[in-house]
Parts: structure tokens; C-alpha cells; sequence
């Protein structure tokens, strides 16, 4: 059955692949926009809650996000825009020198060669300053949703925040990133426990007994939905604790802070 997928695949390349981009872009459009107003729903649900709140509505916080879903979507497009083009950049000059090698060029093996070390390098920058980019980005987002700020008004009242507070705000990423390892590492210990004796049971049978492969893809499609609750609970916490962080670093003091 598997050779035969294949085959058709293989039989209908155009059509597979039409599928799959179609698919893709439905699923990257649904998980954008859910994510997105996700993150506002929280900013001003946890604003809310602290401001008194007694009760809140799913559907009242939809609505109110939405005016906000394109300016925070544009900040989220204008910060991961030069990660997207270095990326980009380094996967095409990657694919133009293996074309190369593939037809016996010497000068293009010895680019990707001279390449590789340019990969890590540009790797071990962007990750730290993906790391300070997205703590300026948090406080940004919370800039539009709380004081309905543009978006490049709210990109600069972001980076003086952060930079007014680098302390505390570091402290702060430090717990919520220590927390979120621990809590991805709850979540896939049942994922372990399943699919190691699983693949080992396949192996000692030189891969003639599919069952325990197909007990761990139940178990874990079962196991999915609470992976999901867990995760998104972690991740509430998380953007509700960076929402209230927020409110405390740039609240006013009144009369009764100054006595």
C-alpha cells in the first residue's frame, strides 16, 4: 500500500503538490490569524481581569480584539522580515552551490564548504538577537493593544521600555523560558514512554510487526488533545505574565506611591 501511494505521487507530481502548498497555506492562514488574535484576546483579558473584571466573555474579547488583529500582525511581519530574508538568502546560495557540485563544479564544492562555517555564524547571531528582538516585539504588541499604538510608534515604545527595564525584563524571560522548557518536557515524557519501547518492540522484529507502531500512533493521537490544553495553558500564563509586567513597568505612580 505504501509503494503504491508513492507511485501515485510519483504518477501525479503536479496535482500532490498543488494539494500539499494548497493545504499548507490554508493551515498557515488559520494558524496565523487564531494565534494572533489569541495573543490580543490575552493581552486585554488579562488588562481587564486586573483592572476588576469580574467576568469575561469569549466572544465579547473576540470582537474587541479584532481591530487590533492588523497592526499586530504587521509587527509581527516587520520583525520576522529580516530573519526571513537572511534565511532565504543563505538557502538559495546553499541550493545555487549544490546545483554545482551535482555537475562536478570544483569552485562550488569548495563554496558550500566556505558556506557552512557563514551558516553557523549567521545562526549563532540570530538567535540571540531573535531572543532580544522578541522581548522588544512583546512589550510592542502590548503597546497596540493597551494604548492603541501603531505600529511603528508602538515598535519604539517597545525598545525604550525594554531598555528602561532591561533588568527586569530579562528576569522575567528567563523564568517564563524556564518554566516553558519544563512544561514541554511534562508533555513529551508520556510521548517517550510510548514511542521508544514502541520503535525498540519494531526493531527487535527486523520490522515485520507494525502493531506497536500503530499502538503509539494511537496513543499519541489520543494523547494530543491534552498536550494541546497543556500547552495552551502554559502559554496563557506566559503571555498574561508578560501583559502584567508590562502594566507594572509603565504604570504611573499616583499620590499614594509618591507618599
Amino acid at each position: 500500500q505504501v509503494e503504491r501511494f508513492f507511485e501515485w505521487i510519483v504518477n501525479n507530481a503536479t496535482t500532490f503538490v498543488v494539494i500539499v502548498i494548497t493545504l499548507a497555506c490554508i493551515i498557515s492562514i488559520i494558524t496565523i490569524f487564531l494565534g494572533t488574535i489569541g495573543r490580543i484576546g490575552l493581552i486585554r483579558g488579562t488588562a481587564e481581569a486586573e483592572g476588576g473584571s469580574e467576568s469575561l466573555i469569549f466572544g465579547q474579547l473576540f470582537s474587541e480584539s479584532m481591530p487590533y488583529f492588523w497592526r499586530v500582525f504587521g509587527l509581527s511581519l516587520l520583525a520576522g522580515l529580516p530573519f526571513f530574508i537572511v534565511i532565504l538568502a543563505v538557502i538559495l546560495l546553499a541550493a545555487v552551490f549544490a546545483v554545482g557540485m551535482s555537475q562536478g563544479s570544483d569552485a562550488s564544492t569548495l563554496g558550500i564548504f566556505g558556506l557552512l562555517p557563514i551558516i553557523i555564524g549567521c545562526f549563532c547571531i540570530l538567535i540571540p538577537v531573535g531572543w532580544v528582538i522578541g522581548l522588544i516585539v512583546h512589550q510592542s504588541e502590548r503597546a497596540i493593544v493597551l494604548e492603541d499604538s501603531p505600529v511603528l510608534p508602538s515598535l519604539s515604545r517597545g525598545w525604550d521600555i525594554f531598555r528602561s527595564n532591561l533588568g527586569p525584563i530579562i528576569v522575567m524571560a528567563i523564568i517564563l523560558a524556564v518554566i516553558t522548557l519544563v512544561v514541554g518536557f511534562v508533555i513529551a515524557i508520556p510521548i517517550l514512554i510510548v514511542v521508544v519501547p514502541a520503535f525498540i518492540a519494531f526493531a527487535a522484529g527486523d520490522g515485520q510487526n507494525w502493531n506497536p507502531i500503530l499502538f503509539a500512533v494511537v496513543c499519541i493521537c489520543l494523547y494530543a488533545p491534552v498536550s494541546w490544553v497543556v500547552n495552551g495553558i502554559a502559554i496563557a500564563y506566559a503571555e498574561s505574565a508578560w501583559t502584567l509586567t508590562y502594566m507594572r513597568l509603565t504604570r504611573k505612580p499616583d499620590s499614594n506611591d509618591m507618599i
